[in-house]
C-alpha cells in the first residue's frame, strides 16, 4: 500500500509530537537516586499532599529501605502507613503502623501510629451480623492508645469509638440470646445475657439483658435467683424504663 504525500505528513507530526511528549517526560522525571533522606522524604511528601499516593507510596518505601539509620526513616514508614490507608488497604495499612510500633519505638510518631493502627481496624468493622474480629481488635487497639497515650488529645475519640463498637459487638451477642429464647433454649439465653451483664456492662444492652434474664428464670420456676437478679437490676438501673415494672414484680414476688 503506498501513502500520499499528504498522509506521510500527518504521520511524520503524529511520530514527531509522540516523540516529543516522550522526550519532556523523561526530562521532567524527578531523579531522585542523588537526594538525601531529607530531600527525599520532602518529595514523597508532596506526592502524597497531592494525593499521588502510589508514587509517594514507593518513594516511602525506598527511604525506609536505603536510608534506614536517617532521621526520616519513622516519618517515612509512618506515611507509607497512611498511603496505604487513604487507598483504603487498611490491613496493610495496619501491618505498616505495627511495624513503626514495634521496631521504632523511641520515634514521636508511636502514639500517632497507634492510633491509626486502630483506625485501621475500626474502618474494617462490619455490621453487627457479621464475624466481628476486626471489632474486637479495633476495641483492643483504641484501647491501648489510651493505656499508653493517656494525655493525648484524641484520648476522647478513642473513648467514643471504643463505646460504639462496644454496643456494636453487645448488639450482636444479644440477638443471638433473644434468638435462642425465641427457640426456647432458655440456658443458652441466659449464658448470652449473664455473659452482656458482665462484659458490656456499659453498654445499653446490659439492662435488657438483665429484665430479660429475670423472664427467663420466672419461667423456669427458678423463683429465688429471679429475685436475686431483680435486686441486682434495682441497683444498677435505676433510670431503666422497666424500673418500676421491675419494682412492682418484686414487690408481688414477695407477697407485699
Amino acid at each position: 500500500m503506498r501513502f500520499t504525500k499528504p498522509l506521510l505528513n500527518v504521520f511524520s507530526v503524529i511520530i514527531l509530537s509522540v516523540l516529543t511528549l516522550a522526550l519532556n517526560s523523561c526530562a521532567s522525571t524527578v531523579q531522585t537516586s542523588a537526594m538525601t533522606a531529607d530531600e527525599r522524604f520532602a518529595y514523597a511528601k508532596s506526592l502524597f499532599d497531592d494525593e499521588n499516593t502510589l508514587e509517594a507510596m514507593r518513594e516511602f518505601e525506598a527511604i525506609t529501605l536505603q536510608y534506614p539509620g536517617s532521621e526520616v526513616v519513622d516519618d517515612a514508614q509512618f506515611y507509607l502507613g497512611m498511603s496505604r490507608f487513604e487507598r483504603s488497604e487498611y490491613l496493610i495499612a495496619a501491618s505498616e503502623f505495627s511495624r513503626l510500633i514495634n521496631n521504632m519505638t523511641a520515634s514521636p510518631l508511636v502514639a500517632e501510629a497507634q492510633f491509626m493502627l486502630a483506625e485501621c481496624y475500626y474502618q474494617l468493622s462490619p455490621k453487627y451480623p457479621l464475624d466481628q474480629r476486626f471489632t474486637r481488635k479495633a476495641n483492643e487497639e483504641f484501647q491501648a492508645f489510651i493505656d499508653f497515650f493517656p494525655t493525648d488529645k484524641r484520648v476522647e475519640e478513642a473513648e467514643n469509638k471504643i463505646s460504639e463498637l462496644s454496643d456494636k459487638l453487645a448488639m450482636k451477642e444479644f440477638n443471638a440470646a433473644e434468638i435462642y429464647e425465641r427457640m426456647e433454649y432458655y440456658n443458652a439465653a441466659l449464658f448470652y445475657y449473664e455473659m452482656i451483664m458482665e462484659v458490656y456492662h456499659d453498654t445499653p444492652y446490659a439492662s435488657r439483658a438483665a429484665y430479660n434474664m429475670i423472664q427467663i428464670l420466672l419461667i423456669k420456676d427458678r423463683t429465688d435467683e429471679a429475685i436475686k437478679e431483680i435486686n441486682n437490676f434495682l441497683i444498677k438501673f435505676p433510670t431503666d424504663p422497666n424500673y418500676e415494672r421491675i419494682t412492682n414484680l418484686k414487690a408481688s414476688l414477695q407477697g407485699s
